[in-house]
């Protein structure tokens, strides 16, 4: 076994979009790589055929799927991030939820100082916490 990924599948053109807002919003992260499909290939042609990137280190593989599936992101598997400061959680939620769903507004829930979890616009789910 070589290593381990997470994996995301984007429909509608949007991975190339979906690694920019993100890594534009985490410190220390990239777009590593990107393959995009050319003229006369089974994609369309400049989307995303495989690319990586990563989030303060931890690599993400991502592809715009060409074939429109009848299911997409699921909230039972997230993105978790753990923030140093009440300012960049309040940041990144608020930047997160633009266009995207509340699943548990920013708050106190007993098991740390504060915490958020959300649908972005793009489905993926993000569960951002301040520990105590």
């Amino acid at each position: 076994m070589e290593k381990v990924s997470t994996f995301l599948m984007f429909q509608g053109g949007k991975a190339e979009e979906a690694m920019n807002f993100y890594t534009s919003l985490i410190e220390d992260s990239a777009i590593t790589n990107i393959v995009r499909y050319g003229a006369n290939e089974s994609g369309d042609e400049g989307t995303v055929m495989q690319a990586t990137f990563t989030l303060k280190g931890q690599e993400f593989m991502c592809i715009d799927s060409n074939v429109k599936h009848q299911f997409s992101f699921t909230p039972s598997f997230s993105i978790f991030v753990t923030c140093n400061t009440e300012e960049e959680l309040d940041h990144l939620y608020q930047q997160l939820n633009e266009g995207g769903q509340a699943l548990m507004p920013l708050g106190d829930y007993g098991f740390s100082k504060k915490f958020g979890w959300l649908n972005d616009r793009f489905g993926v789910s993000w569960q951002l916490n301040l520990p105590k």
